[in-house]
């Protein structure tokens, strides 16, 4: 492995948990989350998604932080490596391997909704959005990714943002930029609660996300024909509980070989306990901060709170073009997206890159180059799938699915790739590395390793394994 002796390391822990951070804070956090609160409860949803960052993901993040650090290497390197170690199967390398492939694949077509985000940004900036309404703003969108020309330019524009910053390094690239777009993109967000507090329907915003509703949490509406036979108005599900954990999950960024990376540049000093509850601390608080900027106006201006990524692309740009400053906000907003979605896209594009560097010892820019180009052109199919663009006619049907190829790259990694790579990285921690070197590592308390210890062997994977049977009976079996 040529690069292992010039491993790279943070310059500090605060390097490293803005990084960290950055790898976590992504578009679903900004629009996704706060829409999965009010609609599943709001704040009896916030209450349990919050348990399960806290109870099961921080323990993984724990895990794989410890991983990386122990590994020194990529995540495919340092899972072979602690293998021999513990005289484990050298299989159990296929956990990097998951995350360094999943993390190629997402890239792929995250890069083009992050483009999405830059080319928005700009035609906030010119004005864009003024006096327009539905109809307009959904031409606009469907116009702009529909044209080969617009959504490739603004694709590989923020590939070419990744690449440049992950080619510099450790420290000259992923510290220098998360540093200062990390604080910016809390300034920003506080910014826009504050004028989002002023402009918008707050008290409501507030009721809607944090008021419990655990009928809403535990009952979900009949379909109109069930309800016509016979069947009351709601019934009891687990389905929300579920999104909640799953999101709480995949919201930490774990299981695509970014955390684990980023733990590998970590020194001996770093306290990795008290650095995950940071990171999850600063994840969920960036959530709830971005339900509190977006909601206000949603509400004020009657928006379908509803609209997922529509919300962010077509509705959101019609308040902006009619609320004081709106030129200034949206802009704002979109710059707010666009930072989020590359503090993340940094952290998928270096697990791949500090693999590749590993096996052939190139130099970095050479490496990073090469892996980011390639990722751009897996990415175009991702673009011209969308919209009416030229690859949109093209549709996979899996597991009774109709899905363009955007969304076979999603399925594939969200629903596969990750539940296992986190499921096996919880069970390889927690039941085949010895307890004295997972102690030797964290040098966590006594009680707090025993509580670490529980629910990384038993809480965790018995979570993810839920996460992964549920998505299998809705897919393979119901």
């Amino acid at each position: 492995m040529a690069g292992a002796a010039q491993h790279a390391h943070w310059s500090s822990r605060w390097a490293f948990i803005m990084a960290a951070v950055g790898s976590a804070v992504g578009l679903g956090n900004i629009w996704k989350f706060p829409y999965e609160a009010g609609e599943g409860g709001g704040g009896a949803f916030v209450l349990v998604y919050l348990l399960f960052v806290f109870f099961i993901g921080t323990p993984m993040l724990v895990a794989e932080l410890s991983l990386g650090r122990r590994g020194q290497l990529s995540p495919i390197g340092s899972m072979k490596k602690i293998a021999q170690d513990e005289k484990k199967s050298h299989w159990w390398s296929l956990i990097g391997w998951s995350g360094v492939v999943g993390a190629f694949i997402v890239i792929s077509f995250y890069s083009v909704v992050g483009g999405w985000t830059l080319a928005y940004m700009v035609k906030a900036a010119m004005g864009a959005f003024s006096g327009i309404d539905a109809a307009v703003a959904q031409s606009t969108f469907v116009g702009y990714i529909s044209d080969p020309v617009m959504t490739l330019v603004s694709h590989f524009a923020f590939m070419a943002i990744t690449i440049f910053i992950v080619a510099k390094g450790v420290q000259g690239g992923l510290e220098k930029a998360v540093t200062v777009l990390m604080p910016a993109l809390f300034v920003i967000l506080i910014i826009l609660v504050i004028y989002s507090g002023f402009t918008g329907d707050f008290a409501k915003a507030v009721d809607f996300l944090f008021n419990p509703d655990f009928d809403k949490l535990l009952f979900k509406p009949n379909t109109a024909e069930a309800i016509a036979a016979g069947a009351p108005a709601t019934h009891f599900s687990l389905d929300t509980v579920l999104q909640a954990l799953g999101q709480s999950f995949f919201s930490l960024s774990l299981a695509l070989g970014s955390i684990m990376t980023y733990g590998s540049y970590l020194t001996k000093d770093v306290k990795i306990g008290r650095s995950a509850l940071t990171i999850a601390g600063a994840d969920s608080a960036v959530a709830l901060m971005a339900g509190l900027a977006i909601f206000p106006i949603v509400f004020a201006y009657g928006l379908d709170v509803a609209g997922g990524g529509g919300l962010v692309f077509m509705s959101l740009p019609i308040a902006f073009g009619q609320m004081p400053f709106g030129i200034v906000f949206g802009t704002l907003f979109f710059g707010l997206l666009a930072v989020a979605a590359i503090t993340s896209s940094i952290s998928l594009l270096e697990p791949p890159v500090s693999y590749v560097e590993e096996k052939t010892g190139w130099d970095r820019r050479k490496v990073a180059i090469t892996m980011g180009l390639a990722a751009g052109l897996l990415g175009i199919l991702s673009a011209y799938s969308q919209g009416d663009n030229l690859l949109s006619d093209i549709k996979f049907k899996m597991l009774g699915l109709e899905l363009d190829i955007m969304g076979v790259k999603d399925f594939l990694t969200n629903n596969i790739m990750m539940p296992l790579g986190g499921m096996f990285t919880a069970l390889f921690v927690g039941w085949f590395v010895t307890r004295k070197n997972m102690m030797d590592e964290l040098a966590l308390s006594d009680k707090t390793f025993r509580i670490w210890y529980f629910l990384v062997r038993f809480v965790s994977p018995t979570a993810i394994g839920i996460i992964f049977g549920k998505i299998i009976y809705d897919n393979f079996i119901a």
